[in-house]
């Protein structure tokens, strides 16, 4: 049996897999917290010395996802003071094969062996095969990544373009823009301010702001507190876009148009995005959200901003729309990614 070692590295933990290369089946794993190791190979020979990992086969082939942006071969990980090089990570952890992706970007490699419990369909359609296909994942920001097809499968594209001006579509989005930049002390808008989990919690602070009432409504003191305004209180204690959600799923009206206000703007970035690379092999919706919003990623508000393009509605009408509800993406998708290394 062959093995392959994947890793999602993140700036606060980090996730060392095995799996096989066989049948891509989980077979050891552990968790890390990343800042209390100097480097990532002192971490990956530890992993692989313990019992958990040492009844298999050392690893063929290894792909590690990384929070920051790669090139020719090299990472330097943003909330961490590593220096990752594939050719030196090889080295220094015996592996025939090392590949560096951004952990984002990796999610490209996964999405051609996605098994039916990691996924379910948000809007279906007909996929053309051998076009470009996209991801996007609203979580604390929003991902966003292209595949491109080669005669080796899909090659993942990272992408920045959750970074490109948010473009109001009416006088709310264009409201809620004024009031964030004026809030925030911004001078620009980028799009994941607003299509992100975050922007979850954005825009029902922008609704609070504006309601007579609101400092009765039981998501005051949330929001007051998610965004540390509070003497002696902790944003990280509080999680308003959760609040949100589970308000709405209760009936609260100013919930639920915040969360309708939110998935009308997801959609239209979708569409936005979808048009800018063609995505006719299909549309993945990941990130912290695509699980805990999947009626209402299926709802009216998203899937009618989606195709509310004018004369290029007949181009987005076909593509299908899924979600990626597997919270270990990252780690498997590197595992596909080491999967090709093999040759």
């Amino acid at each position: 049996m062959t093995t392959l070692l994947a890793g999602d590295i993140g700036g606060t933990k980090t996730l060392l897999s095995i799996y096989s290369a066989e049948t891509l089946e989980l077979l050891a794993q552990a968790r890390y917290t990343s800042a209390e190791w100097a480097d990532l190979a002192p971490m990956v020979r530890h992993f692989l010395s313990q019992p958990e990992a040492r009844p298999h086969p050392r690893p063929g082939a290894a792909c590690f996802a990384v929070a920051g942006p790669v090139y020719g071969g090299q990472a330097k990980l943003t909330n961490l003071p590593w220096q990752l090089d594939e050719g030196r990570l090889a080295c220094d952890c015996e592996l025939d094969q090392v590949a560096l992706v951004n952990d984002f970007a990796v999610l490209i490699y996964g999405l051609p062996h996605l098994r039916s419990p990691q996924q379910a369909s948000v809007r279906f359609g007909d996929a053309s095969a051998g076009e470009p296909v996209l991801v996007l994942g609203a979580g604390t920001g929003l991902g966003v990544a292209i595949g491109v097809p080669s005669d080796n499968g899909l090659l993942a594209m990272a992408s920045e373009a959750a970074h490109g001006e948010f473009a109001p579509r009416n006088d709310d989005e264009w409201q809620l823009r004024q009031w964030l930049l004026d809030d925030l002390g911004l001078q620009r808008l980028s799009i994941e301010r607003v299509v992100s989990g975050t922007g979850l919690g954005h825009v029902a602070r922008w609704l609070l702001s504006h309601e007579k009432t609101a400092g009765d409504h039981p998501l005051a003191a949330e929001g007051r507190r998610w965004q540390g305004g509070e003497p002696g209180s902790k944003a990280s204690q509080a999680d308003l876009p959760a609040a949100v959600a589970e308000a709405a799923a209760d009936g609260d009206p100013l919930a639920s148009e915040a969360l309708r206000l939110w998935l009308s703007a997801y959609g239209s970035v979708t569409g936005d995005l979808a048009l800018g690379c063609l995505a006719r092999g299909g549309i993945w919706l990941a990130g912290g959200t695509a699980a805990k919003q999947l009626e209402g990623l299926r709802s009216p508000p998203f899937s009618e901003a989606f195709l509310a393009k004018g004369r290029l509605r007949s181009t987005l009408e076909p593509i299908p729309i899924t979600a990626i509800l597997d919270p270990a993406i990252g780690s498997f998708s590197a595992a596909c990614r080491a999967r090709m290394l093999l040759g």
